[in-house]
């Protein structure tokens, strides 16, 4: 995927033919973000541009009843439609949907500081179809019945437009938009705009049509329909059209498992401390995910260090799960939940004692949690029993802290978690922790909004970059409040003894960098302390983007969390830098990955170089579901909805007159 652009053109009756001229009419435009085309095995999704491009006039829209304009009396369509932010709002949107022959695309001009009102173009109900809850599974609570999860959610992120959609930073690229559109287009007194019009042109184009099973066909074929999507690669051609969405989960345990054995293991009793580390937004490469998803990992990070040295007596082994890829269908959980009922897991379902999942967990005014749980495999007594006793681990977890944990009424259902995943192979005990008791408190699930401003993670503008990496702040101390809950909560329940239990204690100032590198700025002085020289280019000077991206690439978050994971729960041993580098190429045949951080006393230009970290950790594969093979595939299509995202060429936004 390229860099977007957006470049201002003025266009008179001449023709331009030298490069100079073109800089001086030509005016680039930075940080937009495309609204992407997606696919699952039914139909698609999002948005993308003709092959060429789509040009229309510039029409700023003021107020809905505007939308006349574009929709009917205007004289020069097809119109580029400038939407403040206030007005992405689903009626508007749909009603330019419906109208798309007189819209070219549409830009949002995201604000400078978030909505009060709150703004999710999510569903309302997410996840609807793929959880546990169904016609033969708890039918009442199916279909978000008795909970609406995310009331806010407006579900435009899961609409089709046939127009491009772009985001553009609210700055003084915007302002040009503005006073170009003034100075004009702008009808004046009912006056039609006269020529020159100021004009822009959309570029997102991306191949593949209709769906999962279609695209994947298509690029299986020795040749392309499509022009520009065939690469030639060693006198053949690479003709693919589109990419599952995938990357891998990152797991790792207190105690060593022997990887290489694959399925069950005799004696093995395992609790899953399980958090999601992926999320989106209506806009490709922009998920902040702050509440929804980076709240809940760096709790659980923050937990799995503060047990770091308590889990040697412990008779239960904790698995610290990572899923990605559950914001499209659970891609993750579901690929962990297939392998271990086809023993390609280092564990298997009869494993598992226990789940505890860390969801959205960022504390409100009044510092409280919900622990919710499944009423409909809680009928079962011995469930009930277990989740009872997890239940009252995590209570008794919490004494002395500065939150409060409730748990919401029997009959109150699963909000959307992983765990649901795993009820769908067998009744496993198990609770989520979340900061609602009902419908999400989030108001910006799933959006670009969902960032360091929602979770009120504030810092002195007096402050350098390196003092606010160091500062922790409100949000900071009330999560290490959370991560010691989970953590005690984990130790209680993988059966260490109470008495031990106020050992342990999450560091607040760890937390604080966490959130810091997750949501402010991923390349800072700890962070580059955790990678080695030449993975520390991966590191960006933004917030991370949470999106889960194609199976080629490691995403951020994947990145970021194996990473941190390793550190935080690695064992240093002595070992050379060439050993080191060869037994890291050789994970797949040993128990242990090894991981070379720059820090310590780690001297790179010599040939002995220690410490080398020994992470008992492990990446599972996931891609887009893909859990069988293609002919299989086709037979579970309802079953196993795989998502894919399509190839698309250079994505650019062009601004210009004629």
């Amino acid at each position: 995927f390229s860099n977007n652009s957006v470049t201002l053109l003025v266009i008179s009756s001449c023709s331009v033919s030298s490069n100079s001229v073109g800089n001086k009419i030509y005016i680039n435009l930075n940080e937009t973000f495309p609204c992407v085309r997606l696919l699952n095995a039914t139909h698609q999704i999002g948005c993308q541009s003709s092959f060429a491009g789509d040009v229309g006039v510039v029409h700023l829209l003021e107020s809905e009843e505007n939308l006349d304009w574009v929709l009917g009396s205007g004289p020069n369509p097809p119109y580029m439609v400038i939407l403040e932010s206030t007005l992405f709002t689903r009626p508007i949107m749909m009603k330019l949907k419906h109208g798309s022959q007189r819209v070219a695309g549409v830009v949002v001009v995201e604000p400078t500081t978030n909505p009060p009102d709150g703004f999710s173009p999510h569903t309302s109900c997410p996840n609807e179809n793929t959880g546990v809850y169904s016609e033969s599974y708890g039918p009442s609570y199916a279909h978000c019945n008795v909970t609406v999860w995310n009331p806010l959610g407006t579900g435009l992120s899961y609409e089709e437009f046939d127009f491009p959609i772009f985001s553009m930073k609210d700055s003084n690229d915007t302002e040009v938009l503005r006073r170009c559109y003034r100075e004009h287009n702008r009808a004046v007194n009912g006056s039609t705009p006269q020529y020159p019009l100021c004009a822009m042109q959309l570029f997102s184009h991306m191949s593949a049509v209709r769906d999962t099973a279609t695209c994947m066909r298509r690029s299986e074929i020795p040749f392309s329909l499509t022009p520009g999507t065939c690469i030639s690669q060693e006198n053949k051609f690479d003709c693919e059209v589109c990419d599952p969405l995938g990357d891998e989960n990152v797991w790792a345990s207190t105690k060593p498992l022997n990887n290489t054995a694959k399925g069950h293991k005799e004696g093995e009793s395992v609790v899953i401390a399980a958090a999601k580390m992926d999320s989106r937004s209506f806009f490709f490469d922009v998920a902040p995910g702050a509440d929804g998803t980076a709240t809940g990992l760096v709790a659980l990070l923050a937990a799995a260090n503060a047990l770091r040295n308590a889990t040697a007596e412990l008779n239960r082994t904790i698995l610290y799960t990572f899923f990605h890829g559950e914001t499209f269908d659970y891609i993750g959980s579901s690929r962990m939940v297939y392998d271990m009922e086809n023993n390609q897991f280092a564990l298997d379902l009869d494993n598992v004692h226990s789940i505890l999942e860390v969801g959205q967990v960022a504390l409100g005014s009044n510092s409280r949690l919900w622990l919710h749980s499944d009423p409909v495999s809680r009928r079962n007594s011995s469930v009930n029993v277990e989740v009872q006793k997890l239940a009252s681990n995590l209570h008794l977890a919490a004494a002395g802290l500065n939150i409060s944990l409730e748990e919401p009424n029997v009959t109150q259902p699963l909000p959307p978690s992983s765990l649901q995943r795993f009820l769908r192979a067998r009744p496993i005990p198990g609770v989520v922790i979340e900061n609602h008791q009902a419908s999400f408190t989030n108001k910006y699930y799933q959006s670009i909004f969902d960032n360091a401003e929602s979770l009120q993670l504030n810092y002195s503008p007096n402050l350098t970059a390196e003092e606010q990496l160091e500062f922790v702040t409100d949000a900071a101390k009330n999560l290490t409040e959370v991560a010691t809950a989970v953590a005690r909560g984990l130790y209680l329940q993988a059966g260490g003894h109470p008495a031990g239990m106020n050992a342990v204690q999450a560091d607040s100032r760890l937390v604080s960098k966490m959130l810091y590198t997750f949501l402010v700025r991923g390349k800072n002085s700890w962070s580059e302390q955790l990678v080695s020289p030449e993975l520390a280019s991966q590191l960006k000077d933004r917030p991370t983007n949470f999106y889960i991206g194609v199976h080629q690439q490691m995403s951020e978050p994947r990145f970021m969390v194996q990473t941190i994971l390793a550190n935080l729960t690695g064992t240093i041993v002595n070992v050379t830098k060439e050993n080191c580098q060869k037994q890291k190429e050789d994970e797949e045949d040993v128990r242990n990955k090894h991981v070379r951080p720059p820090a310590g006393p780690c001297v790179l230009d010599e040939q002995t170089c220690g410490p080398d970290r020994r992470q008992t950790s492990f990446r599972s594969l996931e891609k887009g579901q893909t859990l069988f093979k293609l002919e299989t595939f086709y037979a579970n299509a309802v079953r196993k909805l795989i998502w894919l995202s399509k190839n698309f060429m250079e994505n650019k936004t062009i601004f210009f007159f004629f």
